[in-house]
């Protein structure tokens, strides 16, 4: 009988490890989709922070595709995501605080240096 229950388990395990073709082909299409829409913006010929804005938003959505669904991020536990997501967001939010404070001390040098 324990014998059973453990080829059950094992049975099971190997059964959620297999993927669908078709999400991955449906992924890829996506994929492709996104890349066309960050070409687009190009042949458009937008220019500025819409350029760069879309520029990065279409990277940042096949960056996300890729690592969810290629690498299998999807199916981890919210400790590996959290263990890989939460450092880079942390980054970028001390580097945005970083420039804040350049800004700041920029402009109260320029005040400071030409108003006598």
């Amino acid at each position: 009988m324990m014998k059973q229950h453990t080829e059950t388990q094992t049975v099971e395990v190997q059964s959620e490890q297999q993927h669908p073709i078709s999400m991955y082909l449906k992924v890829w299409l996506l994929l492709f989709v996104l890349s066309a829409c960050s070409y687009m913006v190009d042949y458009f010929q937008f220019q500025g922070v819409l350029r760069w804005t879309l520029i990065l938003a279409f990277m940042f959505l096949k960056a996300g595709l890729i690592i969810m669904v290629f690498m299998h991020l999807t199916w981890e536990r919210m400790a590996v995501k959290l263990l890989l997501f939460l450092p880079p967001i942390a980054i970028l939010i001390f580097i945005v605080l970083m420039s804040k404070e350049a800004d700041y001390v920029f402009i109260n040098r320029i005040l400071s240096f030409f108003n006598p």
